[in-house]
């Protein structure tokens, strides 16, 4: 479908940051345009409250760059199905820390660098408490929480709990 819409490759690939800050290319499916960079430098550049909503949550709530397919496998997180190859390769974990982008991880203070102390996973505590919903540090609180107090049973809850927090997007 992704390649029905659009001739673009239906996997799209993103250098991001891994356990000790080791980067890897995380894999997706393709939610967005071709020219999405240049939307986003747009918008940021004539529009204000965009600017500002992406400076605090490195999003936009009606991003423009997200294809109509797009929105319905981020809505829906089947666009990161493709990361358990990322399991696979032993890259990620089924759950951890968000992988972060390089970009934000060059502005990690000390403190917030022990979040890539463990393997980044494909769900985690941000999936199941929020989501897109938190802000950059109480996203940064919750994982370095998890982190502190790992365990096998949290690991099993979270994914039991990633089920619901899909189902309701």
């Amino acid at each position: 479908l992704i390649r029905a819409t659009s001739p673009e490759a239906a996997i799209y690939r993103q250098e991001r940051s891994g356990k000790n800050g080791t980067m890897f290319f995380c894999y997706k499916f393709r939610t967005m345009y071709r020219d999405a960079d240049a939307r986003l430098t747009d918008i940021l550049a004539t529009n204000g409250q965009a600017r500002e909503e992406w400076e605090t949550f490195r999003k936009l709530t009606d991003d423009p760059r997200i294809t109509p397919l797009g929105r319905f496998l981020r809505s829906t997180s089947l666009d990161e199905l493709p990361q358990i190859i990322n399991v696979l390769r032993s890259e990620m974990s089924l759950v951890g820390p968000r992988p972060e982008q390089i970009e934000v991880v060059t502005r990690y203070t000390d403190d917030q660098r022990r979040r890539l102390a463990v393997k980044p996973g494909m769900t985690g505590p941000m999936q199941v408490n929020g989501r897109g919903d938190l802000q950059f540090e109480e996203r940064l609180a919750l994982e370095l929480a998890y982190i502190q107090k790992y365990s096998l049973r949290r690991d099993l809850s979270i994914l039991l709990w990633t089920i619901p927090a899909v189902v309701r997007g």
